[in-house]
């Protein structure tokens, strides 16, 4: 007998990148034995997944079941209400593997449903997968702010560059193909000045792929310093953000808004920007993740301030060595052992033929 969530889960994946702020939903409604509808959820404000799959099946839904990978909703927002019309279909069993953590839905969707007498089972077996899927949404409704990954490629002695010549890459086109397929998944990217100096860099999402919202690209910039004809402002179509500080030139603030960008006055401690007055812009404007791409610097001040919630680290079959070549993280760091940062549910990703990734998430306090 074939198990209905996971291609459920299959079609979730599919609008990864196209919902936010909204979940990843994958429904399939099942009768006989025979999948009748499908449905994913997209772009928001469209139809939520169980609808269209209702749609898709019609009359042929009555009776049948609802195989959903997160909670129908029972709040009137964008959309109507998914549970009046699963009752309104005469949908008589429910399965699901996770409750929606949004406090609107947060099991009165399953409740909403038993009181009216469908049967509804969650099937635990598929949660650790549909969590995955819904990460970002899910940190988001239980921590009130985005998920933040800081994302490196490194040497296997966690250098990120040499002390003279950084031309070319560290990782190989299957490893960099792979950060835009994780870019795709981001809400925002950030990085410091000293990368767009060094680098020029766009930080655009490459992948060719739909999205939702267009990836927000964020600057870190105390002095305002990023030029005018620099790749990224040249290519802004309202998706730069620059985070300076009050302390910067008011003609350079004026001259980055003319060109189209947002500029976002942050102060921090010794004239640094605030990172996390940047992390409740983000929240207030409900991205759910942000993937930092960033310089030695930058790393340590997200990972030592606890802001990062994870790493994602690509590491090539290299060694740089040297004392001056710049460490993945850098700042003045722990000075001893003992004070280590310390990571949990680690999991490593092979990346034929000879590099991998490490993904880890950050043990707090």
């Amino acid at each position: 007998m074939p198990d209905f969530m996971d291609e459920a889960l299959e079609l979730a994946a599919r609008g990864r990148g196209q919902t936010s702020p909204n979940p990843t939903v994958g429904a399939i409604i099942v009768r006989d034995n025979e999948i009748v509808g499908r449905g994913v959820h997209t772009w928001a404000g469209v139809d939520h997944a169980e609808i269209l799959a209702l749609k898709e099946a019609g009359d042929a839904a009555r009776s049948g079941t609802l195989y959903v990978t997160l909670e129908p909703c029972v709040h009137q927002g964008r959309t109507a209400p998914c549970t009046s019309a699963i009752l309104s279909a005469g949908i008589a069993r429910v399965v699901a593997p996770v409750e929606d953590p949004n406090p609107a839905v947060r099991g009165q969707g399953f409740a909403e449903l038993r009181r009216h007498g469908i049967v509804v089972e969650i099937d635990d077996k598929f949660a650790a997968e549909a969590a995955r899927l819904n990460e970002p949404f899910i940190h988001f409704m239980t921590a009130g702010r985005p998920l933040v990954t800081v994302k490196s490629a490194l040497t296997l002695d966690g250098k990120i560059a040499a002390p003279q010549d950084n031309v070319g890459w560290i990782t190989s086109a299957t490893a960099r193909a792979d950060v835009q397929r994780v870019r795709h998944f981001s809400d925002a990217i950030l990085t410091g000045i000293g990368t767009v100096l060094e680098d020029d860099c766009l930080l655009t999402d490459r992948s060719g792929l739909p999205r939702s919202r267009p990836l927000l690209r964020i600057v870190l910039d105390s002095q305002l310093r990023i030029p005018i004809e620099s790749k990224m402002v040249a290519s802004v179509e309202r998706d730069v953000v620059i985070v300076g500080t009050s302390a910067a030139s008011p003609a350079r603030r004026r001259a980055l808004e003319h060109a189209g960008v947002e500029v976002l006055i942050a102060d921090g401690t010794g004239g640094r920007t605030a990172i996390d007055q940047v992390i409740a812009y983000l929240a207030e404007r409900r991205y759910l993740s942000l993937m930092v791409e960033a310089g030695s610097k930058v790393n340590w001040a997200m990972l030592e301030s606890g802001i990062a919630d994870k790493i994602l680290f690509y590491y090539a079959p290299k060694i740089l060595g040297g004392l001056e070549s710049l460490p993945v993280a850098g700042g003045k760091g722990r000075m001893r052992r003992a004070d280590a940062l310390l990571f949990d549910r680690v999991t490593l990703h092979p990346i034929p033929p000879n590099e991998f990734a490490v993904e880890a998430y950050l043990v707090r306090n």
